[in-house]
C-alpha cells in the first residue's frame, strides 16, 4: 500500500515537471542508448567460440620470428611440429589443417563450375574430434582417413546440390582445379559467432596428389606458413610451462645455419581458441571481416560512460536545484510522521521510474542505433540479441545503477531539509549548498569540452596523414592481382598486354607489391669496406623496369636497372645513409652481398613511405625477378592512368577486366585504388574520429539541456530581483549579463579544466605516430568557443524573454 502511494507520488511529481522530465530523460536515454549498444556490442565479441565443449582446453599453436631489428608474428606452425609432439602426455588431440585456395570447383554429374570456393582446408581426422561438429549425413566416425575424400559443411552442400537432399549427396564427386575427390559427410555449420570459418574439409592424405607434396614430405623446421594451422587438446591435468620447455627444446635442437648467422629466433607458442578473435598479433581464418579490436571497443566503452555519467549528472543537478519548490511538500509529509527512510524511498522511486522510462525508449532505439553506428557494429550483431538471458540481466544492472547513482544524492540531501525551518520559510538553499551543483556543472561542461577540443585534433592528424605527400603517386594508380594459386609468369605478360592496349592506361608495371602495402619481405644486406663490414637489414620491393615510372618516384641519382632478370638493385635514401654512403653518387656501382649473391647498385631512389605514418621510412632496395624460371615474384600489375572524369573511371575498369577476363576466365578480378590502399591505413583513426564526433554532439546536447533546466529554475527563482532591477533602471543587456555570468563563468573553468586534459589525451595519441602534427592551440579555442557560443545560444532562450518581461508582472506580490 505504502509503496502505490510512493508510486502515484513519483508520477503525479514527474507529470508536473514535465519540462524538467524531459530533460532528465533525454539526458539519461542517450547514456543509457550508448552503454546498451557497447554492452551488445562486446557481449557478442566477447563469446566467439564459447559454444565448444571443451574451449578452455583448445589451443592453436602459433610461432613467433625475432630478428635484429623487428619481431614477426605468424598464425601458422611449422609441419614438421606435430611428429614431434604426438606422444606427449600433455597433449589428448592433435588437429592439423592446410588452408587452400583453389581457383574453381566442379560438380561431376552435372560439370558444372564455381569460381574460387572459400575456406577450402586439407584436414586430418583428428580435427573433428577437437571441434564438435554435428554430422548430418555419411561417415561421422572416419570421413578423414582415407585419401580422396572430402567433408563438406551444409552450406557448401547446398550450394553445389541444391535439388538433393544431404544423404543424396553423400559419394558424389567434386574436381578441385585438378584434384578429384569424393564427398564422404556433411557436418552442419558452426554458429556465427566463430573464426572456424572452414566450409569444405579435404583429407589429409590427399594433399600429397597436390603441388603442397614436397612441402609436407619435407617437414622443415625453418619453414613456417601461416597456411599451416596445428590445433590442439590439452589433458584436463596437462601442465602449460612443460609445454613450452617442450617447444623452446625442440626449436633450439632444430635451428639451421643460416638461422643462426643472421641472429634470428623462431619461438612456438600455445595461443587460447579463446583468445584468437581479439589478438592482433596473428591472424584469423575469415581473412574477409573486419575482426574486435579491443582498445576501439575500450574508448566506446569509455565514451558510454561518460555520456551516462553526464545524463546523471544532469539529473542531480536539476533535482537538487528544485530544493526550494519541493521544501513545503517535504516539511509537509514530515509532520505527518514520514521518516527520512520513507522520503528517500519516494525519491528513488521517482528516479527508478524516470530511468525506466529512458531504459524503455533506450531499447526502442537500439535497432536504429545498429544502422547508424553500422561501422562500429559487427555483421553478425543483430536486434534479436536483445532477448538474451545475459543482455536482460545487464539492462536490469543498468536501471539499478543508474538509479542509484542518480537518484541517491538528490534523495539524502532533500530528507535532511528540517520541517521547522521550512515551515516558518526559514528555509535557505546557501551559496555553500550550490558549490556541489557548480562543480558537476564544470565536470559536465568540462567533458563535452574533452570531447570537442579531442574530435577537431583527431581530425585535424586524419587530415594531415590523408593529404600528405607519401612520395608516389597515388592518385591515379591501380592494381590488378593475379590469381593467388594461378601465379604463372607468362599470363602474366599476356595480361598487361592486353591491359596495355586501354587508351586511358599511361604506362604500367609487373610488381609483387605497390610502393605502400604490407610487404613483409626483409634480409640482411652486406656492404664490404677497407675497414668492417656494414650489415644492415634492408625491405625488399620486386618490381620491373617500369615501377619507378608507374608510381612517379623520383631518382636522385644513377641510373634504372638494365633488366629484371640482372642482378642490379636500387636504394632510398634511408638505406644510402643505413649503409655508410655520405651522399648518393657515392653507392652508384658499389657492389653489396645478398647472400649468395654479389649485387650492384645502380641507383638511389627518393625516400618514400612504404607504410602508414605509425612508421618511419625504412632502408628499402628493390629489385627485379632473378629466379623467375623457378619462381616468380611477380604477383601483380599496377597502372598509372591517365586524368579521368568520374564516369570514365568506371569504363575504363569494364575495359581492363574484360581483358582480364581473357587471361583468368574463371576468376573474379581483384583490383586495388592505391589512394584507397592508403586510406585504409587509417580506417581505425577515421572510426575514432567518427566516434569522437557523436560524443561531441551528444555531450554537448546533454550538457546544454541541463544548462537550459537550470536557467529556467534561476530566472524564476529570480523574478521579483529582476522586476527590482528594471524599475531603477537596469538595462536587457545588463540584466541578461546578471543572469548569464555564472553560468559563462563555469563554462570558461570548464574549459581551464578540459584543455590540459584533452592535450595530454590526444598528445599520447599522437605519439603512435612518427609523423604527426603540432598541437595547435586555435583547435582549443576554437572547442572553447563551440562550447561558449552554444552555451549563449541556450540561456539566450529564457534570459532574453526574462530581461524583456513587464516587471509590474513580476512584483505582483499577490
Amino acid at each position: 500500500m505504502m509503496f502505490t502511494n510512493f508510486l502515484k507520488i513519483a508520477c503525479r511529481n514527474l507529470i508536473n515537471n514535465k519540462l524538467f522530465s524531459v530533460i532528465n530523460i533525454i539526458g539519461i536515454t542517450v547514456g543509457f542508448s550508448f552503454s546498451l549498444l557497447i554492452g551488445l556490442i562486446i557481449y557478442y565479441e566477447s563469446t566467439f567460440e564459447y559454444f565448444h565443449k571443451d574451449k578452455d582446453l583448445i589451443y592453436r599453436v602459433v610461432s613467433e620470428t625475432k630478428s635484429p631489428n623487428e619481431t614477426f608474428f605468424n598464425s601458422g606452425a611449422t609441419l614438421a611440429l606435430k611428429d614431434a609432439i604426438i606422444n606427449n602426455s600433455n597433449f589428448e588431440e592433435l588437429g592439423s589443417l592446410f588452408m587452400w585456395q583453389p581457383n574453381k570447383v566442379t560438380v561431376k554429374k552435372t560439370e558444372k563450375t564455381f569460381d574460387t570456393p572459400k575456406y577450402v582446408v586439407f584436414a586430418g581426422q583428428d580435427y573433428f574430434k577437437i571441434f564438435n561438429y554435428t554430422f548430418l549425413a555419411g561417415n561421422a566416425i572416419n570421413p578423414l582417413e582415407n585419401e580422396s575424400n572430402v567433408v563438406l559443411t551444409e552450406k557448401s552442400a547446398k550450394r553445389y546440390f541444391p535439388d538433393l537432399a544431404l544423404n543424396e549427396i553423400i559419394g558424389k564427386t567434386l574436381t578441385y582445379d585438378s584434384l578429384e575427390v569424393t564427398i564422404a559427410a556433411i557436418v552442419d555449420n558452426l554458429p556465427k559467432r566463430t573464426d572456424l570459418v572452414f566450409q569444405e574439409f579435404i583429407s589429409w592424405p590427399t594433399i600429397l596428389k597436390s603441388r603442397y607434396r614436397k612441402l609436407v614430405e619435407e617437414k622443415n623446421w625453418n619453414l613456417t606458413t601461416s597456411d599451416s594451422q596445428l590445433f590442439v587438446k590439452l589433458r584436463p591435468n596437462a601442465n602449460l610451462e612443460d609445454i613450452q620447455k617442450l617447444f623452446d627444446r625442440l626449436t633450439r635442437e632444430n635451428r639451421n645455419d643460416l638461422v643462426l648467422e643472421n641472429s634470428i629466433t623462431n619461438s612456438i607458442r600455445l595461443q587460447p581458441l579463446l583468445d584468437m578473435h581479439f589478438n592482433e598479433l596473428y591472424q584469423i581464418h575469415n581473412w574477409q571481416d573486419k575482426r574486435a579490436n579491443k582498445s576501439l571497443l575500450k574508448n566506446f566503452g569509455l565514451i558510454a560512460l561518460f555520456l551516462l555519467l553526464l545524463g546523471c549528472a544532469n539529473f542531480i543537478n536539476l533535482t537538487t536545484a528544485q530544493a526550494t519548490q519541493r521544501a513545503k511538500e517535504i516539511g509537509i509529509l514530515k509532520i505527518l510522521g514520514c521518516s527520512k527512510q520513507q522520503l528517500i524511498t519516494q525519491f528513488m522511486v521517482e528516479t527508478f521510474l524516470l530511468v525506466l522510462v529512458s531504459a524503455v525508449i533506450s531499447v526502442a532505439l537500439i535497432d536504429t542505433l545498429l544502422i547508424v553506428f553500422a561501422d562500429f557494429v559487427p555483421e553478425g550483431l543483430t536486434i534479436d540479441f536483445l532477448f538474451h538471458s545475459e543482455i536482460l540481466i545487464y539492462i536490469f544492472i543498468l536501471i539499478v545503477c543508474i538509479t542509484l547513482l542518480s537518484g541517491f544524492y538528490p534523495a539524502f540531501v532533500l530528507s535532511k531539509y528540517k520541517p521547522v525551518k521550512i515551515l516558518k520559510n526559514k528555509f535557505l538553499v546557501s551559496n555553500k549548498k550550490a558549490i556541489p551543483r557548480k562543480i558537476l556543472t564544470v565536470i559536465q561542461f568540462g567533458i563535452a569540452q574533452v570531447f570537442i577540443i579531442g574530435a577537431l585534433l583527431v581530425n585535424s592528424q586524419i587530415n594531415f596523414m590523408l593529404t600528405k605527400d607519401m612520395g608516389f603517386n597515388k592518385e591515379t594508380t591501380v592494381s590488378v592481382y593475379q590469381p593467388l594459386m594461378a601465379r604463372n609468369l607468362n599470363n602474366l605478360k599476356t595480361l598487361a598486354s592486353k591491359i596495355k592496349e586501354v587508351e586511358a592506361v599511361e604506362t604500367l608495371t609487373m610488381c609483387f607489391n605497390p610502393p605502400a602495402s604490407n610487404n613483409v619481405f626483409f634480409s640482411d644486406f652486406t656492404r664490404k669496406t677497407d675497414s668492417a663490414d656494414i650489415t644492415k637489414q634492408m625491405r625488399f620491393l620486386f618490381g620491373d623496369i617500369n615501377y619507378l615510372n608507374a608510381f612517379d618516384i623520383d631518382l636522385i641519382a644513377g641510373r634504372e636497372r638494365k633488366h629484371d632478370t640482372v642482378k642490379e638493385v636500387l636504394i632510398n635514401e634511408t638505406a644510402l645513409k643505413t649503409l655508410g654512403f655520405n651522399k648518393p653518387d657515392d653507392a652508384i656501382n658499389e657492389k653489396v652481398i645478398l647472400y649468395p649473391d654479389t649485387l650492384k647498385i645502380v641507383g638511389v631512389m627518393k625516400d618514400f613511405h612504404q607504410k602508414s605514418l605509425h612508421n618511419p621510412i625504412e632502408p628499402l632496395v628493390l629489385r627485379g625477378d632473378w629466379y623467375n624460371a623457378k619462381f616468380s615474384q611477380f604477383q601483380m600489375i599496377s597502372m598509372k592512368l591517365k586524368p579521368l572524369s568520374g564516369g570514365r573511371i568506371s569504363e575504363v575498369i569494364n575495359e581492363i577486366e574484360k581483358r582480364y577476363k581473357e587471361v583468368y576466365p574463371n576468376t573474379e578480378m581483384k583490383l586495388e585504388f592505391m589512394y584507397k590502399t592508403v586510406e585504409d591505413f587509417y580506417n581505425r583513426e577515421q572510426k575514432i574520429s567518427k566516434l569522437l564526433k557523436w560524443a561531441s554532439g551528444l555531450s554537448i546536447l546533454i550538457s546544454c539541456l541541463g544548462l537550459l533546466g537550470l536557467v529556467i529554475y534561476t530566472t524564476n527563482m529570480r523574478v521579483k530581483e529582476i522586476g527590482i532591477r528594471k524599475v531603477v533602471g537596469a538595462s536587457v543587456l545588463e540584466i541578461y549579463m546578471l543572469l548569464c555570468k555564472e553560468f559563462i563563468i563555469l563554462v570558461g573553468i570548464a574549459f581551464i579544466v578540459a584543455s590540459p586534459i584533452a592535450y595530454y589525451l590526444v598528445n599520447q595519441w599522437l605519439n603512435l605516430f612518427t609523423y604527426k602534427v603540432s598541437l595547435s592551440i586555435s583547435n582549443f579555442l576554437i572547442g572553447g568557443l563551440i562550447m561558449i557560443l552554444f552555451s549563449f545560444v541556450v540561456m539566450s532562450i529564457t534570459t532574453l524573454k526574462r530581461a524583456n518581461s513587464n516587471p509590474v508582472n513580476s512584483l505582483n506580490f499577490d
